[in-house]
């Protein structure tokens, strides 16, 4: 533990904003299993599910939750699943 008062605030800082980042993943993993779930299983209304998953997705990027080529690559895999349903 820190002793300098500055450095006891970053740790009380950092420690709070890594418990909101874990929920915050948390959240965008629960949608995308969500989501992948739904097209396996082909439920109506997987295209809307996947677009709701895909602006999600977008604003983790956004707010750097995730890094932009992450949320690329999972948005990408997302409508390819949904193209092959149709096959």
């Amino acid at each position: 533990m820190p002793n300098i008062k500055s450095a006891i605030k970053r740790v009380k800082v950092i420690a709070k904003k890594t418990a909101a980042n874990k929920i915050k993943k948390s959240e965008i993993r629960t949608a995308v299993k969500k989501t992948k779930a739904a097209v396996a299983s082909s439920v109506e209304g997987a295209a809307d599910m996947i677009q709701s998953t895909q602006a999600t997705l977008d604003k983790a990027a956004a707010k750097g939750y995730m890094h932009k080529n992450t949320v690329a690559r999972r948005k990408s895999r997302l409508a390819k699943a949904l193209n092959n349903l149709g096959k």
